[in-house]
């Protein structure tokens, strides 16, 4: 009999295109360590006191995913507050890379929050559909299925209710020229690649459209990009006033490795911008528990907007991960881990309740709650909430889809009561002296 090799300890892996969690010494996966991440890329964690500041600054009570830490790290996220409060302008910009026609639960979670996010601070989002990525990182996905998904996906982010006047939803492989690729090219004269093999490991066998991609990516930041969105008659040359305008970018960390490339470049363009200010999520674990998050490559790991009601029944039932004990009465007396439970995790993002969630919380660690009827309540809440996105989703036709994807002027209102900036300090001769 051959004997067993000895497993090795394996750090977490973290990149814009998968999402593993670190190996023990055992070979068992463990969870994603996100205060690792936060500091191998030194980003910001979103704490008490920044919350506050939101309240006070936007008048709204922080989202549930912001209270319970899902929405966790940022990068001047408090420089967003402070444009804000003087009513000054900036966006929002996220993406979606659509590798199949329908979103999943994961999917809906930044998209949810940025929508949010554009009804609590009124301001213009883009929305990135990255067709042209999906067919360049996946072979299995040629350009016209990474379309066809994207327009499917488009609809998919109507349904989440974003508001028509103030989004513009794009296709890469249908939009971008004029401004938006003259920003490519110049940022992608700025960047060596050097700079794009230390952020995403490309070697001297990666294609050259994977190299180039990280510059459209990165130049959607840029209030440039889009001349239509700004005024009745767009400008035929960019101009260092729209270039000025900050943007806010609303996704999972796993995308930060494109943004510090262009935090590092962008004031090195013609027209400068500001640095993209960040705001992370978590992923949303796959059912299967620690270490991985849903994936549309693997079907039994995600629940699809598309699910009927049995489907999520019996997913859940069947491969969502317990905290429990291996028997009823072993539960009883000893409890079950509500942190390492995948319905559980669930209902952190999608129960309203806080004083509920509390509650469930308790009773599953004490032993009181069982994990078949977590596992109901779970079952429940995702039933109703898919149901509702489905009945939204058959509302939008054709010609709904056609006027989001419509380049044109965006209508946003911001801050209706700014607080002006702070006049600088008349400094008197002597202190001049």
């Amino acid at each position: 009999m051959a004997e067993e090799q000895p497993h090795t300890a394996q750090e977490q892996d973290i990149n814009p295109w998968s999402v593993e969690g670190a190996r023990d010494e055992n070979g068992e996966v463990v969870a994603i360590n996100y205060e690792a991440i936060c500091r191998k890329w030194n980003t910001s964690i979103i704490d008490d006191k920044l919350l506050e500041r939101f309240e006070k600054v936007t008048g709204h009570k922080p989202h549930r995913w912001l209270r319970r830490g899902l929405f966790f790290s940022h990068r001047d996220f408090d420089r967003i507050l402070t444009l804000y409060e003087r009513g000054e302008p900036f966006f929002l910009y996220t993406g979606r890379g659509p590798s199949t026609g329908s979103l999943h639960l994961g999917h809906t979670i930044p998209l949810q929050f940025t929508k949010w996010l554009q009804d609590v601070f009124d301001v213009p989002l883009v929305f990135m559909l990255t067709d042209d990525e999906k067919a360049l990182f996946k072979d299995s996905i040629t350009f016209e299925d990474a379309m066809h998904f994207a327009m499917e996906n488009a609809k998919d982010i109507i349904a989440l209710g974003f508001d028509l006047k103030k989004t513009f939803i794009y296709s890469d492989l249908k939009y971008v020229s004029n401004h938006f690729l003259m920003n490519a090219w110049e940022f992608g004269k700025l960047v060596t690649f050097n700079q794009v093999r230390g952020a995403f490991g490309f070697n001297e066998s990666t294609n050259i459209g994977r190299i180039f991609f990280p510059s459209l990516q990165c130049v959607a930041a840029f209030a440039t990009s889009y001349p239509e969105i700004w005024k009745d008659e767009p400008s035929t040359e960019r101009t260092q006033e729209i270039a000025n305008i900050q943007c806010l970018i609303p996704m999972g960390i796993d995308q930060d490795p494109y943004f510090r490339l262009l935090r590092d470049n962008a004031h090195r363009m013609r027209f400068p911008s500001p640095k993209p200010a960040l705001i992370h999520s978590k992923f949303l674990t796959a059912l299967q528990g620690a270490g991985g998050k849903m994936s549309s490559s693997d079907p039994n790991s995600a629940i699809f907007m598309t699910d009927t009601p049995k489907q999520i029944k019996t997913k859940i039932n069947k491969y969502a991960f317990s905290g429990g004990q291996v028997s009823i009465e072993d539960h009883r007396r000893l409890g079950g881990n509500p942190d390492v439970d995948v319905s559980y995790v669930y209902l952190t993002y999608f129960e309203e309740d806080d004083a509920k969630l509390e509650e469930i919380y308790k009773n599953y660690k004490s032993g009181e709650l069982l994990t078949g009827e977590l596992k109901k309540m779970t079952i429940e809440v995702l039933q109703e909430y898919v149901a509702a996105f489905q009945e939204k989703r058959k509302e939008v036709t054709d010609e709904l889809l056609a006027a989001y994807m419509k380049p044109r002027k965006l209508e946003w209102k911001g801050n209706p009561n700014p607080v002006p900036a702070p006049a600088p300090a008349i400094r008197t001769k002597k202190e001049s002296a």
